[in-house]
């Protein structure tokens, strides 16, 4: 039962993914720290933006702005490992607490104007992808710094929703090789990973008929839910001792 959910979830974050262009582990975390825990369920979360995000490039590949990748992919791999010793050194209530944290900064960083001020130029893009891959091995969440950059820096929405295609699956690929492979049944793991590329596909031919705005409601709903859970259940692990 409990991989039947995690299969469902996948499978609504995937659409939402690939209809919206970001949002895949913003959707996923929740189920996927609820079920496996905080360690291995962000473990897996972002293996499977790993894969996500692999099964989207064909369909934008011409839209890569690939100067861009190297100036945000780079930092972020640079900051990696220390985000990767960060989540190794906390208990799973403490992590349960940063990955909550870091799911409300996601969900509320629009709103903050300063952050794409912040962000503008090459020490802007340095920046952001300094954040972005801190956020994501961390966390998975490393959408906010580059969208903040992405304001700040006038980039078309269209070159930037292909292009933080190629910068997670850097990212993501980064953070596994720093974390390592989930420990979970590996089974259970391969039947997420083809979930994520069906969902992939599924919301490729759907984004042809479902507005972004919906899918992003969608995905705001859930993600909203999967961060209180998280950050009440971190907190009473931490009472409990």
């Amino acid at each position: 039962m409990t991989l039947v959910i995690a299969a469902a979830a996948t499978l609504i974050a995937a659409i939402i993914q690939r209809i919206t262009g970001l949002g895949f582990v913003l959707a996923l975390f929740g189920p996927m720290v609820l079920i496996y825990g905080a360690m291995e369920g962000t473990r897996i979360a972002v293996l499977l933006a790993l894969a996500a995000s692999v099964s989207a490039l064909p369909f934008v590949w011409r839209e890569i702005d690939w100067r861009r990748v190297a100036w945000l992919a780079i930092p972020g791999i640079a900051v990696i490992p220390l985000g990767a010793l960060v989540v190794r050194n906390l208990n799973e209530g403490w992590l349960l607490v940063l990955i909550a944290l870091l799911a409300f900064f996601a969900l509320t960083a629009n709103k903050i104007s300063a952050l794409s001020r912040l962000f503008v130029g090459r020490t802007g893009a340095i920046a952001a992808g300094a954040a972005a891959g801190f956020m994501h091995v961390t966390s998975g969440l490393s959408g906010p710094p580059l969208a903040a950059y992405a304001i700040g820096d006038k980039w078309g929405q269209r070159s930037f929703t292909a292009t933080v295609q190629a910068i997670f699956a850097i990212l993501s690929a980064t953070s596994v090789i720093s974390r390592g492979l989930p420990t979970s049944d590996s089974g259970g793991v391969v039947i997420l990973i083809i979930v994520t590329v069906v969902g992939i596909i599924i919301g490729t031919m759907l984004s042809r008929f479902v507005p972004p705005s919906i899918a992003r409601r969608a995905m705001l709903a859930i993600a909203w839910a999967g961060a209180f859970v998280a950050l009440v259940r971190g907190v009473a692990m931490l009472i409990a001792g």
